[in-house]
């Protein structure tokens, strides 16, 4: 399953990036979640949980920190690498760098901004640029003005940590200011030198798909899975197989997605994920449920790709107000305090 995965998810991904280029670059992003496992004695040696006091760390299940490349124009998966919820996510990530191809853009949170990864990523093959934002700790000096809250910078590391890593290397990136109606300023931090080339205007437009990713893993567990608590295998040699089944399963929806996408005419996140799973779902039974004739699968698919391009959405709204954190959903009804049920 994992062979299969990857095979096939480094043939579409990459395919499909290429197809989606901004100024000539593949468009990736790169980050991580995490997938609650079943409570099981194999899980929690595997895997673990939250630290925290108590027999089980913390945590109620056993978790899975993973962390995945993706091509966020499509959605298709790449590549993914998981381990224990310990594992840190810039440390699961040190493999995936290097599937990037070259003329390509990787996008990613501010946990990446790992100097020594990044250094080591951009110099070793031909345009494979980076894309972040600042830590409010990161430390930037500044070496040239390239405009109006545009600069050439070096990112600084203390004496201390380099000796600490053995990191003898200099960054040098470019830092652009910017701050969007109702968000705290931000800087993003890249590797695209060029100013006439790369716009500061369009990197700042560009650095907000990477929450395509988050919404990507938001597709995973709250409709491709149906918000279940945990995954059902119970040994890790189970969940990892499923992880790898779960990963082809949500690659081959968006697959579909993408061809009726192009034959509409439209972006390929411009169909509903919703409506195009339930449709497959439907599909897949109408095909198996009773069995039907094997000459007859090609003109149920093709049915199936005119439907999809049926689920074309609008033109998504800009978002006009910064990230919260909201109540957690719940299946069950919030409780009433003994009051407001008396009234």
């Amino acid at each position: 399953m994992e062979y299969l995965f990857r095979a096939t998810g480094h043939a579409w991904a990459h395919k499909s990036a290429d197809a989606h280029r901004w100024r000539g670059l593949a468009i990736y992003g790169l980050d991580g979640t995490t997938l609650r496992v079943p409570d099981s004695e194999s899980n929690w040696e595997a895997f673990g949980g939250q630290v925290s006091n108590g027999d089980r760390n913390g945590s109620a299940y056993p978790t899975v920190r993973a962390v995945a490349l993706m091509a966020l124009r499509s959605h298709l998966l790449v590549d993914m690498r998981f381990g224990a919820y310990k594992s840190s996510e810039p440390a699961l990530a040190k493999e995936l760098w290097d599937l990037q191809p070259e003329r390509s853009l990787t996008i990613v949170d501010r946990s990446f901004l790992v100097v020594p990864d990044l250094q080591a990523f951009q110099t070793a093959g031909t345009e494979r640029y980076w894309l972040t934002r600042a830590r409010t700790t990161t430390k930037l000096k500044t070496l040239r003005r390239l405009g109006k809250s545009d600069e050439i910078v070096e990112v600084e590391l203390a004496p201390k940590y380099r000796r600490a890593i053995g990191f003898t290397g200099q960054l040098i990136a470019r830092a652009i200011r910017y701050q969007r109606k109702g968000h705290a300023p931000s800087t993003l931090v890249t590797s695209l030198l060029d100013a006439s080339r790369f716009p500061a205007k369009e990197l700042v437009a560009l650095y907000h798909e990477r929450w395509e990713i988050e919404l990507g893993y938001d597709e995973v567990k709250t409709h491709l899975l149906e918000r279940e608590e945990a995954i059902r295998s119970r040994t890790a040699d189970g969940v990892r197989q499923e992880i790898w089944g779960i990963g082809l399963a949500y690659n081959l929806v968006r697959l579909e997605m993408e061809r009726a996408d192009d034959e509409a005419g439209v972006a390929p996140t411009r169909i509903s994920f919703v409506n195009a799973l339930a449709l497959i779902r439907f599909t897949l039974q109408a095909i198996s449920t009773p069995p039907l004739a094997p000459g007859t699968a090609p003109k149920q698919l093709a049915s199936l790709r005119n439907q999809l391009k049926l689920l074309v959405l609008p033109p998504r709204r800009e978002r006009g107000s910064p990230r919260e954190v909201k109540i957690k959903m719940s299946n069950y009804t919030r409780k009433k305090s003994r009051r407001a049920a008396g009234n």
